[in-house]
């Protein structure tokens, strides 16, 4: 019988990672090189780390919005269309009973998402209708996460819409960046992550869900992702024009307005 040399504090959250029996192989028999646990430790690895990154992901492009208060260059579309695909899958993998580590950085992703479409509308003068948005974005989140409303099988069919949707959710990005010939205040910290992020999932879907339709998914957003990625090293030095989408912001909220030359000529997080 195998003895357990590593302290309990130490040992319990491996095995709540990467279960009881490959902590036995990997930790307590050191067999660092068994092919099969140690697929599934990196999968585990590379999964917390991503549903980490997705705590941060978009914090730079918030703090960027709220800076500058200017969203020039992100485009609204994209925003929206990421946000439902968020939703969408979070309420597909936790209703199909999958691994969190395989899904979970949608959760962060999906409330920063949230927050930085309410305000796009906000500092574009639509205050009321983000507030509209917002509610009817919360009343979709209930009804999908709720079997009575929407069933299994229709579930799935809108999963299978959220393919379209992540390339679709990237293209007004996309073109925004190529029509303006700059990358505005979209923060590179974001972009990167989300391409290095979602090749990372490739991997872990793989070996830890057997659903074609997750995988098709993943591998879309790690090419739209990637376009993303190098339109930003592409346009990294270009000078942006007279910032078309700002908004003063109230008082109350304590923001400081950054000067235009700043805002013009800052370079992306």
């Amino acid at each position: 019988m195998t003895t357990a040399w590593l302290p309990s504090f130490l040992r319990s959250p491996i095995v709540a990672l990467i279960g009881d029996q490959c902590t036995v192989t990997l930790i307590d028999n050191l067999n660092l090189f068994e092919p099969e646990c140690l697929k599934h430790a990196i999968s585990k690895g590379l999964g917390l780390g991503i549903v980490v990154g997705g705590c941060i992901v978009k914090l730079p492009q918030l703090a960027k919005i709220l800076q500058s208060r200017s969203v020039a260059g992100i485009s609204l579309t994209a925003y929206v269309l990421e946000t439902i695909c968020n939703i969408i899958t979070i309420a597909y993998n936790l209703r199909n009973g999958y691994p969190f580590t395989t899904y979970g950085e949608a959760v962060f992703i999906g409330v920063q998402n949230y927050i930085i479409t309410l305000l796009i509308l906000m500092f574009t003068g639509r205050a009321t209708l983000g507030m509209a948005a917002g509610a009817l974005m919360l009343v979709f989140t209930y009804s999908l996460f709720d079997p009575s409303f929407v069933g299994s099988e229709l579930l799935s069919t809108l999963y299978s819409l959220t393919i379209p949707l992540v390339v679709s959710s990237r293209i007004p990005q996309i073109y925004t960046i190529h029509k303006n010939g700059y990358t505005g205040q979209l923060s590179a910290f974001a972009v990167f992550n989300y391409f290095l992020g979602t090749a990372a999932r490739l991997y872990t879907t793989l070996v830890e869900v057997d659903d074609s339709l997750v995988l098709i998914g993943t591998l879309l957003a790690t090419i739209a992702n990637g376009v993303l990625a190098a339109q930003m090293v592409y346009y990294w030095n270009a000078s942006a024009p007279e910032d078309q989408y700002s908004f003063e912001l109230p008082m109350w909220m304590g923001v400081p307005r950054a000067s235009t030359d700043s805002t013009k000529h800052s370079k992306q997080l």
